[in-house]
């Protein structure tokens, strides 16, 4: 068989397995002659080889004897200037010089070419709470190491909500129990870096070859492909390596597959086989329990240094828009303290942190009042704006005009209007009637304390 006739097979391989996979996997094949029934094939690596053993021996040998040409099995094998110094030669054919391989940037079996991972993410300082419970649950047990029963792992949520910190945990996790782990972690920038890197350079079998390897793979931020072809055509088929070698993936975006514009639908859909996990924004529990840990370890650092009581209280109330920013407040005020030679009383963080403070208010809405309030009560929100005067909704209507005037930066006139046209007068009247009875009813001050910590979660 000649050069023209392995072609001929090549054009018709083209348009069968499509224009990408035909670049990727068969086009950096040489062929090498068909001796007693077996078809050669030089080859850059020996990973390359046994990818296209498994996946496109098939078909070449079915072309073949299309052809005329009694092909029974193929061979690929890796020429002498290739191979390691210690390495056996493999026989090359005698019509083709052997074409040297540049070194690859990716051959230490000892360091992943992957992210640094930070030493403070790990499992004992997350702070779990309701709204990533969950996603907790879902980390701990892939970093226990074990067969699951969801791959991938999803994880998505706003800036700040512990993606970040779950998947640092999780790499730190497995690397303790069992470090013989390949664990590679890195952002899909990085991930789009080198991929780029490798197709400069001529490596792309050396880079398909280092993220087939791994045991785990973790990829942050995976939204930040979408819309990029060619990484989104390799990401897809590493992720489909992986699964089918029944290695584990976990990956974070900040939104669920199905809401990242751009994304192509067959990664959507992979990505979508797993679990996915929601981290919901913290609520005042959870941020409250977090400054706590905080607080705990800036008093070992900073010694002697007081905060007083209500303090913490007080930011995990006014500061909800994340974590990040809730951790770097408490850090501004220990230092200010500290540098001033100061406790830490709520006067003083008002002060030192007060433009943090004005960026976090939130924009509260009447209709927001009126729903949550609505919904605590158990009646109909028509009936919150409605003119019916019974107890059981004129109460929780006066409750709600309470917090509208307490929360919002509202008019008592505009108030009014948004409870179906009421004068401003019926407005104070039932702001004052909920100020008397809060002192002297406790259940329905119990109810106040309640509604107004969800309404400012």
């Amino acid at each position: 068989m000649t050069q023209e006739a392995w072609g001929k097979v090549r054009e018709t391989l083209a348009k069968r397995i499509g224009k990408n996979n035909f670049t990727s996997w068969i086009e950096p094949l040489r062929w090498a002659g068909l001796i007693n029934g077996i078809a050669r094939f030089e080859v850059p690596t020996t990973f390359f080889g046994d990818w296209v053993s498994r996946n496109y021996s098939d078909h070449i040998l079915g072309l073949l004897n299309a052809e005329g040409h009694a092909a029974g099995r193929t061979e690929f094998f890796v020429p002498v200037q290739a191979q390691a110094a210690n390495a056996p030669a493999a026989p090359l054919a005698a019509d083709r010089p052997a074409r040297a391989v540049k070194p690859s940037r990716y051959r230490s079996d000892d360091e992943l070419p992957g992210a640094t991972l930070d030493s403070r993410f790990t499992f004992d300082s997350f702070v779990v709470g309701k709204p990533n419970e969950l996603a907790h649950a879902a980390a701990r047990r892939v970093a226990e190491g074990g067969p699951v029963t969801f791959n991938p792992l999803f994880l998505y949520g706003g800036v700040g909500l512990g993606k970040t910190h779950l998947m640092h945990a999780i790499a730190h996790e497995l690397q303790s129990r069992q470090p013989q782990l390949r664990v590679l972690y890195l952002s899909a920038e990085q991930f789009m870096y080198r991929f780029v890197q490798a197709l400069r350079d001529k490596q792309i079998m050396d880079f398909k070859e280092l993220f087939r390897s791994v045991d785990v793979l973790m990829v942050d931020d995976v939204q930040f492909i979408a819309g990029k072809d060619s990484t989104q055509e390799e990401f897809f088929h590493t992720f489909n390596a992986l699964i089918d070698q029944n290695k584990q993936i976990v990956i974070s975006a900040d939104r669920a597959p199905g809401e990242i514009k751009d994304l192509e639908d067959r990664i959507k859909s992979r990505l979508q086989c797993g679990l996915v996990v929601d981290l919901h924004p913290t609520d005042y529990e959870l941020r409250l329990g977090i400054l706590q840990q905080k607080a705990e370890y800036y008093r070992q650092q900073y010694k002697g240094l007081a905060i007083s009581t209500g303090v913490l209280e007080f930011l995990a109330h006014r500061i909800t828009t994340n974590v990040r920013v809730l951790e770097g407040a408490l850090t501004r005020l220990f230092a200010f303290a500290s540098l001033v030679g100061r406790e830490i009383t709520l006067e003083l963080a008002q002060d030192c942190l007060a433009d943090i403070l004005r960026a976090s208010d939130r924009k509260l809405t009447i209709e927001e009042i009126q729903r949550k309030v609505a919904e605590h009560y158990n009646i109909r929100l028509s009936d919150m704006i409605g003119p019916k005067r019974l107890r059981n909704i004129a109460r929780p209507r006066q409750v709600a005009m309470y917090f509208a005037k307490q929360l919002t930066s509202r008019s008592l006139p505009e108030i009014g209007r948004r409870f179906g046209g009421r004068d401003h007068t019926t407005i104070m009247h039932g702001v004052r009637k909920i100020e008397e009875l809060m002192t002297t009813d406790s259940q329905l001050s119990d109810d106040l304390q309640l509604l107004r910590r969800q309404l400012q979660t």
